[in-house]
């Protein structure tokens, strides 16, 4: 069974078309990566698996629950954490958990708040009132509260967006412990570094529309490019060698390894002088740009 299956599933609001005929399938236990530019379709393709938004058309089911006719087990199997800031002023950080405890019929579930605040280094504001806390703090509670009824699936809208680098990477490695556990992890984000580090594979959202959808390392394999930045020390760049100037240097495109001693024969023939030369491998970050400006 997929932990997440979407298809063709299309959304509007007014003129615009947030999503357009999106067809998606999660299997349990990954660790999934929805990227693309503001505007994309991410965060309502998230709000219509949530059941915060309905689909014009197409379905979407979580852990084999349809969001729509069986939203109660479809919300159970899920666990959300938004991109906005929103909480209640009147409580405190452990009062806040054991009411969404009660949310999903859960007592007594004090163990867990307590095992998920020391992972997401809250144990110490745990009395502290919602309101009193920094942005930084507040966004761990969110991700505590999308945790509290141990959902199989757990899907992060820009979980580190205002979050200091400490807890950054101590929350994706409780994320990672909890992957390792077997619950399906579904993240959006604009680090993209940190997709390419952790997800196993990738969907690229532009207009609502799926445009690339593989691993990480197959997304990169596809650029088939290298970058050789070079900075002249003397000489002038020859006129036949196509480069892209940038900064003092000139970057020159490469479809493989062997293509690097023709440039430098060039350059020696040209009497010219190298500075500094540096190799660059393609990353996720160079495919997304490709792949959004290509589409």
């Amino acid at each position: 069974m997929a932990a997440i299956e979407v298809r063709q599933v299309s959304k509007r609001f007014g003129t615009l078309q947030a999503l357009a005929d999106v067809d998606l399938e999660i299997s349990e236990g990954e660790f999934f990566g929805l990227l693309g530019p503001n505007g994309a379709g991410k965060t309502t393709l998230i709000s219509v698996l949530a059941g915060l938004a309905r689909a014009d058309q197409g379905s979407v089911r979580g852990m084999g629950h349809d969001v729509m006719l069986d939203y109660r087990g479809a919300r159970r199997a899920l666990g959300v954490v938004p991109q906005e800031l929103v909480f209640d002023p009147f409580f405190t950080v452990r009062e806040t958990l054991r009411i969404q405890s009660g949310y999903f019929g859960l007592r007594n579930n004090d163990s867990w708040i307590d095992e998920v605040m020391a992972s997401l280094d809250l144990t110490g504001k745990a009395d502290v009132n919602m309101r009193a806390l920094s942005g930084g703090m507040k966004r761990r509670v969110l991700v505590a509260q999308a945790l509290v009824h141990k959902p199989p699936v757990i899907v992060l809208d820009e979980p580190t967006a205002g979050v200091d680098v400490e807890l950054r990477q101590g929350m994706w490695q409780f994320m990672q412990r909890l992957n390792r556990d077997g619950h399906t992890i579904v993240l959006t984000t604009h680090y993209l570094e940190e997709a390419e580090s952790m997800c196993t594979r990738i969907a690229m959202l532009k207009h609502g529309r799926v445009v690339a959808l593989d691993s990480a390392a197959n997304l990169v394999r596809r650029l088939h490019s290298l970058h050789l930045r070079v900075s002249l020390r003397s000489g002038e760049w020859p006129a036949g060698l196509e480069a892209v100037k940038s900064g003092d240097a000139h970057v020159v495109r490469l479809r493989d390894y062997e293509d690097v001693e023709p440039v430098l024969a060039a350059l020696r023939e040209a009497g010219c002088r190298i500075e500094e030369m540096e190799l660059q491998q393609p990353d996720l970050e160079d495919v997304f740009l490709e792949i959004m400006r290509r589409e």
